[in-house]
């Protein structure tokens, strides 16, 4: 599959559906996915419209609503839960060696050690953490000290990472030992110790909507932050600032950085993207001090000491003026002369007739406010061109002249010429945002290969298992066909039994049809429900029916000659005791003719049962006795 979309996909009609079924997974399902990177999102979501056969997103769109059991495949799709126990081993044993025992060193005996997991797909990482925290404070000091925090957005990873059992594949990078002592093989999965997994508390959280998990020690996000925007990420970092501890760490992936945070996390070990939090203080406000004019507090000062004071004010570094409590021009400094176009004919003028009143502020509200607050007044940045037509920057401080006693006896506006310094920070500023945007860059480039190594590796994946699939279904296909083979086999031998027994019953039964074709007796066989199971061709002549028409037939019910009434007691009898009982009878055989009978009754017995009787019926009348 391609990592880019298709044309279609491209068309500014396709991209109003994009949009549309990003709504549609906020409306229905409260999954807001504005934040992610377009890009990334929507070739994930390509793949479930390629695996259905959709052409464009507003066509999925109308899928999703007919078909809800799609959303859990299209959020497993879109949410690559791609993650490995000690994933990047060396950042682990980074922070095994050095972030873990100085988080340990900066916590009371009796303090917790709060750690979050965020983004923890099927839990291998918050095992590992459990792992290497109880490997390096002991197995009954993080029970007893840790509180360890697993979330994630995706319901079928959470309920995979709380389950916390694995397949051989997924442990086959562990020691031998590290198995041993925190896996228990049950049948094919290997079950995470359940005493660790007891303080490990997983739970569905999302990122940019839910508030952050507070007072955290250890931070672990790692590869996730790249599926989100430059101004999601932001907001993600902001958050994650919040949770963690003055003195916590912040563990990312290795295709993930901080370049442009660096006013909120430091590297700690860039090459294990370890970070430790840069506390925000609070900003200090600068105190400005006004003195009153030098002198001894009486208001007389010597010569030399005001020839002094006018030197130092006239040579000043920045232009300044000084307005007295009359609001006129009272001292003007060399500098402020040529940037301002003063002369000395300007002292003594009320501030309201020059042009500096006005330009480059409005000064006579500032000097009453100044006045008014018995404090500095501050202008910083203020745009100027002046009478020149120079184009100007300038920082105006209007801050009261005052006695001891705090009385106002002037006003001093200081004046600096910033134009230099502040076309110098644009240029710096402009220079830091390129050089932040070649970061951004660099690292959105890289989050993307990132992205699409474990789009890879999740594909190889599903690949494998595929693989297997097909595998396991080829080998229970060839155990089937071998069964089939065997039961064929068997078959074949079981039809040849049979086929044998048929011979031999057909044998049987024309050996016995010739027995009883050739008695001169009539033979009538019954079961133990006197129903007729055999009637033999002396018995069809006497009583005028074939065999056909009476056996299965009950014996009392035969509309025949035969009075089969007078039997009745005679094949209890026989069936009772197993002992042969005769009787003698009087009978009308089939051409209406009284003959006299003697029925000799005879168990029919197997394994010692009896099973029916067999009644011999001799026809006295025709018996060479009865003839002579």
């Amino acid at each position: 599959m391609g990592t880019t979309l298709p044309k279609e996909a491209e068309a500014p009609q396709d991209r109003e559906g994009f949009d549309r079924l990003l709504a549609f997974l906020k409306h229905t399902r409260g999954f807001d996915f504005s934040s992610y990177k377009r890009t990334t999102l929507s070739r994930r979501i390509m793949k479930r419209l390629e695996a259905l056969h959709c052409n464009t997103f507003s066509e999925y769109t109308e899928y999703l609503e007919v078909h809800p059991d799609e959303f859990p495949n299209l959020f497993n799709t879109i949410l690559i839960n791609v993650t490995a126990f000690y994933r990047d081993a060396e950042a682990w044993q980074f922070l095994a060696d050095e972030v873990i025992p100085r988080v340990v060193k900066s916590k009371g005996p009796e303090q917790h050690i709060r750690a979050w997991v965020a983004g923890c797909a099927s839990g291998e990482e918050a095992c590992t953490l459990a792992m290497v925290l109880a490997e390096t404070i002991g197995r009954e000091s993080f029970c007893d000290r840790v509180k360890l925090y697993a979330t994630d957005l995706d319901d079928d990873a959470l309920n995979h990472s709380r389950a916390a059992s694995y397949s051989a594949k997924d442990v086959e990078n562990l020691p031998a030992a590290i198995i041993e002592k925190y896996f228990e093989l049950a049948q094919d999965r290997y079950l995470f110790d359940r005493e660790l997994r007891r303080c490990i508390i997983f739970g569905k959280h999302d990122l940019l909507q839910d508030a952050p998990i507070s007072r955290v020690d250890l931070l672990f996000c790692r590869n996730t932050l790249m599926y989100f925007n430059a101004e999601a990420q932001d907001r993600i970092l902001n958050r994650f600032h919040f949770a963690l501890n003055d003195d916590g760490f912040l563990f990312l992936g290795k295709a993930e950085t901080l370049l442009s945070h660096g006013n909120s996390f430091t590297p700690a070990d860039l090459k294990s993207r370890v970070f430790s939090k840069v506390p925000r203080g609070r900003g200090r406000t600068r105190d400005f001090v006004t003195s009153p004019g030098a002198g001894d507090g009486t208001g007389r000062n010597p010569d030399g000491q005001a020839r002094l004071r006018d030197a130092s004010f006239e040579i000043g570094p920045i232009p300044q003026i000084v307005i007295d409590n009359t609001g006129r021009l009272f001292l003007v400094n060399e500098r402020a002369r040529a940037l301002l176009g003063l002369t000395h004919d300007d002292l003594g003028r009320p501030i309201q007739d020059l042009e500096v009143s006005y330009k480059p502020i409005e000064l006579r509200s500032g000097i009453e406010q100044a006045q008014t607050l018995r404090r500095p007044v501050i202008h910083k940045d203020v745009p100027w061109t002046n009478s020149r037509g120079e184009n100007l920057v300038v920082d105006l401080s209007i801050a009261p002249v005052l006695k001891l006693g705090g009385e106002v006896l002037g006003t001093s506006i200081a004046i600096e010429n910033v134009t230099q310094v502040k076309r110098l920070q644009d240029e710096l500023l402009h220079f830091n945002q390129e050089l932040e945007t070649a970061y951004e860059e660099v690292q959105s480039t890289n989050e993307e290969l990132q992205t699409t190594n474990e789009e890879l590796q999740s594909t190889v994946e599903e690949l494998e298992t595929t693989n297997e699939e097909l595998q396991s279904t080829n080998e229970e296909l060839e155990t089937m066909n071998e069964e089939l083979q065997s039961t064929n086999e068997e078959l074949e031998t079981i039809n040849d039994e049979i086929q044998q027994r048929g011979d031999d019953l057909n044998q049987a039964n024309a050996f016995m049809q010739s027995v009883l074709g050739g008695l001169r007796d009539g033979v009538i066989v019954v079961d133990r429900e006197v129903e007729v199971i055999a009637w033999n061709y002396r018995s069809e002549d006497l009583w005028g029916l074939r065999g056909e028409e009476v056996i299965g037939k009950h014996l009392f019910n035969v509309d025949i000659g035969l009075p089969v009434e007078q039997l009745r007691n005679s094949l209890r009898k026989v069936m009772a005791s197993g002992k042969q009982e005769s009787v003698s009878f009087e009978a009308t055989n089939r051409r209406g003719k009284q003959i006299t009978c003697n029925a000799t009754l005879t168990p029919l017995q197997t394994d010692s049962q009896v099973r029916g009787v067999i009644i011999l019926v001799e026809d006295l009348s025709n018996s060479p006795t009865t003839s002579e």
